[in-house]
């Protein structure tokens, strides 16, 4: 919206639909914010509101029944996906991580 601005867009339809749509997604944001200032960083030390997402009775993955452990199984497949892939590529062309015998290895720490 600062590009309309600056680019003397005020007056158009998109500015209009810009406006809406900011005007619609402000409408449950109310309540209260605390901050704290020390030695010029601030940090938040509190919030609330009616319409505030949060909620204790599910926001341990521990209790509660919206949240089922076996949800994460597909996320962690799907984020993995890249890493496999690029396995695959180096292990066809014979090179990288994924080949025990590369010069690239890279050891962890650990080992």
């Amino acid at each position: 919206m600062s590009e309309l601005i600056y680019d003397g867009k005020w007056f158009t339809t998109l500015m209009d639909s810009c406006m809406a749509f900011v005007d619609k997604a402000e409408e449950t944001v109310t309540g209260w914010a605390k901050v704290k200032v020390v030695k010029g960083a601030i940090r938040g030390a509190g919030s609330g509101s009616k319409y505030s997402l949060y909620n204790e009775s599910i926001a341990s993955f521990t209790t509660g029944e919206l949240y089922n452990h076996k949800d994460a199984q597909g996320f962690i497949t799907l984020a993995g996906l890249p890493l496999k892939v690029r396995a695959m590529m180096e292990q066809k062309v014979g090179e990288g991580q994924a080949i025990a015998e590369s010069k690239n290895l890279k050891k962890r720490p650990t080992e």
